[in-house]
Parts: C-alpha cells; sequence; structure tokens
C-alpha cells in the first residue's frame, strides 16, 4: 500500500512540475532553490521573494499578447503596466522595472514612489502612469504636481463626475484624462454594479458634458475591469462585449480616444492542478476586439493591462515548521504551526484564498489528515482546505522529526494587507523576510531585507516607549 507523502502527492498531480522538484535527500526544491538550506540558514517562519519568476511572468504575458496581436493583424500597441498596490517594495518595483513596462497606481502615496523611481532613473516622463483609484485631495494634487512637473504619460482614470473639476484646478496647461467604466458584476454579488467608475450607458454623455468641449481635458483611454478576472466563461465574455460596444460609440465622438484598459485579472497557480489557458485568452480577447472595431468601422485601440498578482504573486512563499499536534477529538487532529494565518497570510483568513501548500521535508514518511491551526487566540485562525482534495494531508507529525512545510505563490497583497512592520493580531510577529536572486550564469543567492520583528519595535508603536 503507497502510504508515504510522496506516493499521495504522485498519484493525485502530475509531479515534478516545472517550479517543483525534489532533490535527492526527497526536500522540496522551489525554482531549483533548496528549501531546508533556506530553513538551515534562516530559520522559520519566515517568507522569501524569487525576484526572477516577476520578469518572467512579465515577459511571458508579453510575449502571449505579441503573439496574438501578430496572429490577428492587429494593428494596435500593447502596454504592459504593473499594479503597484500588489506589492509596493522597492525590490518588487525594480524587477519589474527591467522589462520596459508602465505603472498604475491607486492612491496618493503611489506618486511619492513614482517620483523617488523617476529619481533614481528607473522610469522616466515616457513611462505611462496610469491613476485609477478614488480621488481624494491628497492623490488630486499628488498627481497634478506630477503632471505639472512635466510627466505628460500621466493619465488620470476618471472614477466620478467630480474628478475633473478637481483636476483642472490643479493641473496647469492640458492633461489627458481616462474614464472608467463600471462594469455590471455577476449575479451571485451582493451588488449589481461596481463602486468604482462610470455607469456603461452615462460614459458617453459624461464626455460630451465635461469633456468634449474642455480645451484642457484631451480623452485618451477607457478604462474597464471586472472584480472576477479574465475568465473564460459568459459572464466575462458579455461583458467584454458591452465594454467594446462604449468604446466604439464613445470613438465615435471622440477622435482623441485611442486605448483601451483592459485593467487586470489573470489568475496564478494556486494548485498543482492548475490549468488555464493564457495564450487562448488573449487570442480571443484581441479578436473580439478586432471584430467589435471592424463592425463598427473604427480603428482598433491600443491595449493596456495592470497586471499585479500575475506579475508578483508568483514569486513569493512562506515556510512554517509545525510545532505541536493537538488531537481535539476522534478525527481532528490538529498542526500548530510556529506563526499566524491570519498576519502572515491574511487572505486566507479573509477570503477564503487557497495557495499552494507542500510539506519541506520528510516526503517519504508516511502522510495524515490534519488541520492547520496559528498561534493566535483567534479562533478564526486556521487554513483547513487544500486544493480540490478539501482536506490537507501532511507527513505524519513526530516530535523528534521536525516538519516543515511551504506556502507558495504568496507574493501579491499579503505583506501590505497584513500590515508589514507594523502591529500584528495578538502580537505576533512579522517573521523575517528574504529576498532570492538568480545570476546570468544560473547562480542563486540570498539576502536578508527584514528581520523577525522584536518586541521594542511593537512595544514603541504601541506607545510603551524605552
Amino acid at each position: 500500500m503507497n502510504t508515504k507523502y510522496i506516493d499521495l502527492i504522485d498519484q493525485t498531480y502530475y509531479f515534478p512540475q516545472e517550479e517543483f522538484t525534489l532533490n535527492e535527500n526527497k526536500t522540496l526544491e522551489f525554482h531549483n532553490i533548496d528549501l531546508m538550506k533556506l530553513v538551515s540558514e534562516y530559520g522559520a517562519p519566515l517568507k522569501f521573494t524569487y525576484l526572477p519568476k516577476i520578469s518572467e511572468n512579465i515577459q511571458r504575458a508579453k510575449k502571449w499578447f505579441g503573439n496574438a496581436i501578430e496572429k490577428h493583424k492587429y494593428q494596435g500597441n500593447y502596454n504592459y503596466c504593473y499594479c503597484t498596490k500588489s506589492s509596493h517594495f522597492k525590490h518588487v518595483l525594480h524587477e519589474a522595472l527591467k522589462n520596459d513596462i508602465h505603472i498604475e497606481t491607486s492612491s496618493a502615496f503611489d506618486i511619492n514612489i513614482v517620483e523617488n523611481l523617476k529619481a533614481e532613473g528607473k522610469i522616466n516622463n515616457n513611462t505611462y502612469v496610469i491613476c485609477n483609484g478614488f480621488k481624494r485631495e491628497q492623490y488630486i494634487n499628488n498627481i497634478a504636481r506630477l503632471i505639472n512637473e512635466g510627466h505628460k504619460n500621466c493619465i488620470p482614470v476618471i472614477d466620478n463626475y467630480e474628478e475633473i473639476g478637481l483636476l483642472s484646478e490643479q493641473i496647469e496647461g492640458n492633461y489627458k484624462v481616462g474614464i472608467r467604466i463600471a462594469s455590471e458584476e455577476e449575479p451571485k454579488f451582493e451588488f449589481y454594479t461596481s463602486r468604482l467608475g462610470i455607469g456603461y450607458k452615462n460614459i458617453v454623455p459624461f464626455y460630451e458634458k465635461q469633456i468634449k468641449d474642455n480645451k484642457q481635458v484631451e480623452l485618451k483611454m477607457l478604462h474597464f475591469f471586472i472584480n472576477t478576472g479574465i475568465r473564460d466563461n459568459a459572464y466575462y465574455w458579455n461583458e467584454l462585449v458591452k465594454c467594446l460596444n462604449v468604446y466604439t460609440k464613445l470613438k465615435k465622438v471622440c477622435p482623441t480616444l485611442d486605448s483601451l484598459n483592459i485593467g487586470g485579472g489573470f489568475p496564478i497557480k494556486n494548485s498543482l492542478a492548475f490549468e488555464y489557458d493564457y495564450q487562448y485568452m488573449i487570442d480571443e480577447i484581441i479578436n473580439q476586439i478586432n471584430i467589435t472595431c471592424a463592425e463598427a468601422d473604427v480603428p482598433v485601440p491600443n491595449i493596456f493591462t495592470e497586471f499585479g498578482s500575475f506579475t508578483v504573486g508568483e514569486s513569493g512563499g512562506a515556510i512554517y515548521e509545525v510545532l505541536y499536534q493537538k488531537q481535539q477529538n476522534d478525527r481532528e487532529k490538529w498542526n500548530m504551526i510556529n506563526s499566524s494565518f491570519i498576519t502572515t497570510l491574511p487572505d486566507t483568513w479573509a477570503i477564503s484564498k487557497r495557495f499552494i501548500m507542500l510539506a519541506i521535508n520528510r516526503w517519504n514518511d508516511e502522510y495524515e489528515r490534519v488541520l492547520l491551526g496559528g498561534l493566535t487566540c483567534d479562533s478564526d485562525d486556521y487554513y483547513n482546505s487544500e486544493q480540490h482534495m478539501n482536506a490537507i494531508y501532511l507527513p505524519k507529525f513526530k516530535k523528534e522529526k521536525p516538519l516543515y512545510i511551504g506556502f507558495f505563490n504568496t507574493g501579491a497583497y499579503q505583506e501590505t494587507i497584513g500590515g508589514f512592520g507594523g502591529l500584528q493580531h495578538c502580537l505576533i510577529p512579522s517573521p523575517k523576510h528574504i529576498l532570492i536572486d538568480k545570476d546570468e550564469d544560473g547562480n542563486i543567492s540570498t539576502k536578508l531585507f527584514s528581520q523577525q520583528q522584536t518586541s521594542e519595535q511593537l512595544l514603541n508603536i504601541l506607545g510603551y516607549e524605552h
């Protein structure tokens, strides 16, 4: 009978996979990174960012769009923007910007990051800065400052009826804008229409009332995004067609309009059984835009995307040690990790998000079904469903044989939502964070980005100064 953990994985999935392999010691490697060696050097818990994966995913997307544009003889250009709210860290932006991309922002302090990147020579005035989000006074002021200082490729995307007036008060001279469509959400949502943007039927009237005769403002972009992302289902294709119909109507009355922003929404791998045909989806999107514009007799738009999770998500991981096992009843065994899910992987708690979870070591040991619990005294600090099996299987707990587990593709949103460097739930400290890079010869190097939080840091935040 096959009772080893390695047998379970092998018979459940195709394994090994491109990023996951076992070494001769039967311990897990991620992109050829020896994870047990990482644990031996830095300890656990720890989080890590594998920087080359960021560039790899950007180049993959550029290739897919390039293939589709060539296949369909598409006449517009493609511009890859990175959605900064997925991860604002300097090491992430610096890696992403190696790939001739642009930036999408969502709040006031994003503009300060843009100015920092400009000062360092990482971007210039030719870099598109697409400014999304509801714009309060500080955001308006920062956008205006950027444009007034010469960044004419900064394009604020209008989210409500007042923003044109607010921007015009602060911006000296002419400027470009986009308009965000308030897409209609799937029927299962608690609301019908996105709170962001302007309704489909109101786009053309808004343009004619506030922009058409305004010599200071030039409309360049229509922005479209739906909350569930880019998926091959009737809902997505229906919303895309509605968006394209708005684009063609708007283009007929607005000659300056030349760009369509289809937002983000590419999924990332959350299971060893993950399947998604990226090239097919992009082919169909390009084809649909071509067809709709040809039928309406208008030129096709330049295409912008704002991939955030897809850019940075698959670069991240977290490693924990199983500290203890609690048998709470005749069926439930709780493996307690040496950190907290609520603080280090908040999406597992907040939106029941799944990440790839695998044992790091002891693949030749027998396995058992368990639940995973965090260190806090909060009843919601747990992770109890894995991939399509709706259960977690790990090598059997043995106090004398430490067990380490890894969560992978956690690089988007978790640090900022978890409050990196700030207070943590139940004062569980943020773990150390490691940056992993690879040189042109394939040699892997690691660097400590941040130490685990100390009690002094947390007490200072709380006002207990020493």
